[in-house]
């Protein structure tokens, strides 16, 4: 596969400005990186490239982001945007409309696969101080290209499976050898990764892989894999299997011993509870905000982001999460305070409001009603005031920025994103959003191993009793509506569909919906297309360097 390693091998080198391609120039020195051929030798140095591995789990813009792109495709969310937004409208429709359209989650995931296959290449020749810390780095190193490997499984379905730093031309691997290398490096992360609780990790460490990430991100490997390709488990490397009853194990080692739980309200995980003194909806229900920074015993799994983002046509953008501004309300400026101003995609599908009970704080906690005169921002919001398209007046709540009064040292005081609040920088609206991606929430855990059938009312009924709801019977059909309603906009929902075969109907259900598109009523088009299997067109560009190696998948 030319593309992933030839054409990425400059910026896969640079590793966070420590590397060089390892030759030399006039046979001087390298004064200023570090080339590989003297590089990955101890610990830090192993430290050092896993942190340029983590470095691959964002993307530069919103566009491509892997947990936009499942929450658009999903029956949760329309494209929404403007006139002009036709990536996000042709992604919402399952239409194709530019040939390297996601391109840049391709290269990026290439590129850390392959930081990650150089670094465990060269692993056995490093220096450790201790058996523990070797294992707790290569753990996390399997743990991140099983991670790589299943957001491109998920994604494009078949991809070239490369596992060594050589430039290579494959073509696509087969789901079962796909599979068998995630399942292979999972297992290898959870056997390596130490067994330590999360309230004895250190703050410093937040945001690297787990034994208890590692644990619940196999049950959904396992459930998505089983369920997309009707098998009974999982396959591995060397000719084995990981059955149901091992995933059982694990999921719930991770629900007994990892020490996370669920935070006492629902609606503390997400930033709006940190803007009290100007919101009054979460004053009135006594909100108090878990800093992502200092860890979240809710979370099990994140992908962090920075205060280094800037709009500079560089990477830097991707140290911001783009997603939540792509994903805020469109044209408000700050009318709508505490709620910041963005692209406006995303708008949400007033099916999903239906799902909720009476009483359930997480429809308020987790949708935008711009009519509910709880919110406030009914009289600065009209519907259809600017371009927006397939506006519902329902926006994901979760996902967007959150802006307060901010008061600088002279007194003066300004409408400034809560993180410029807390950190003083940046001073951007595009890039001030850097809430932490959730990618494993505690809740999915317990909803996962009630699925499985591992103390299924009991982990079913425990997410519900967090939010003040009554007991119900651990069918799979009530652990459907629960994920429905827990995991909004968390990005799992669309892959929850492909793999309980209901994509089609539940997605196609909202052809006819009214909505208004740039001020004017239109029903709402859609339609799922079971030709591609649910899956990405593979961008073209990568076809045209393998020679046809690479091929299209079908329905593309």
């Amino acid at each position: 596969m030319k593309f992933n390693y030839k054409k990425g091998i400059i910026s896969a080198f640079l590793i966070s400005s420590l590397f060089s391609c390892g030759e030399k120039f006039l046979e001087h020195d390298n004064l200023t990186e570090q080339a590989t051929t003297s590089y990955y030798r101890n610990a830090k140095e192993i430290n050092e490239a896993l942190t340029a591995g983590y470095s691959c789990l964002t993307v530069n813009g919103g566009r491509n982001n892997a947990t936009l792109i499942s929450t658009i495709m999903s029956d949760d969310c329309f494209g929404g945007g403007g006139p002009d937004d036709l990536d996000v409208q042709a992604m919402d429709n399952f239409q194709n409309n530019a040939e390297d359209k996601y391109l840049e989650i391709w290269e990026v995931t290439y590129k850390g696969i392959f930081r990650v296959n150089t670094i465990l290449d060269r692993f056995e020749d490093a220096e450790f101080e201790s058996v523990e810390i070797k294992n707790q780095l290569k753990g996390e190193a399997h743990f991140l290209r099983a991670f790589f490997y299943f957001r491109m499984a998920k994604l494009f379905g078949g991809v070239p499976l490369v596992t060594s730093p050589e430039p290579l031309n494959l073509p696509k691997a087969s789901s079962e050898e796909l599979y068998a290398q995630i399942a292979s490096d999972m297992k290898l992360a959870i056997e390596l990764l130490p067994a330590q609780s999360f309230n004895q990790i250190s703050v410093s460490t937040i945001g690297h892989a787990t034994k208890w990430a590692a644990e619940g991100l196999m049950a959904r490997i396992f459930l998505f894999y089983t369920g997309k390709y009707n098998k009974s488990a999982l396959p591995l490397i060397d000719g084995g299997e990981i059955t149901e009853t091992q995933v059982k194990t694990w999921i719930d080692d991770c629900v007994k011993n990892s020490g996370h739980d669920l935070n006492d309200d629902f609606r503390n995980n997400w930033p709006y509870a940190y803007a009290k003194d100007d919101y009054t909806w979460a004053n009135n229900n006594g909100l108090n905000w878990v800093d992502d920074a200092l860890g979240n015993k809710e979370v099990v799994f994140s992908i962090k982001y920075s205060v280094f983002g800037a709009n500079d046509g560089t990477d830097a953008l991707s140290y911001s999460n783009q997603m939540v501004l792509y994903m805020a309300m469109r044209g408000q400026g700050d009318a709508c305070l505490p709620f910041g101003n963005g692209w406006g995609w995303g708008t949400v599908n007033p099916e999903l409001v239906a799902v909720y009970e009476d009483g359930d704080p997480r429809k308020d906690g987790s949708i935008i009603h711009v009519d509910n005169p709880e919110e406030e921002i009914a009289d600065d919001y009209t519907w259809g005031q600017w371009d927006c398209y397939h506006e519902t007046g329902y926006w994901n709540k979760k996902y967007t920025p959150i802006i307060v009064n901010t008061v600088s040292e002279d007194g003066s005081s300004a409408i400034k994103g809560m993180y410029y609040d807390i950190y003083g920088n940046p001073d951007d609206f595009q890039t001030w959003n850097i809430q932490d991606e959730v990618v494993l929430r505690f809740s999915d855990v317990l909803l996962m191993a009630a699925e499985l059938g591992v103390d299924a009312s009991a982990n079913l009924n425990r997410v519900r009793s967090r939010v003040g709801l009554g007991t119900v019977d651990p069918s799979l059909e009530n652990i459907k509506l629960e994920r429905r309603r827990e995991l909004a906009f968390e990005g799992v929902r669309y892959y929850d569909l492909l793999r309980w075969g209901d994509a089609g109907q539940a997605i196609n259900s909202a052809n006819g919906m009214t909505v208004k598109n740039a001020t004017v009523d239109t029903p709402y088009e859609i339609s799922f297309r079971p030709e591609t299997n649910g899956f990405l067109p593979i961008p073209e560009s990568q076809i045209r360097l393998s020679a046809g190696v690479l091929t299209q998948n079908e329905g593309w």
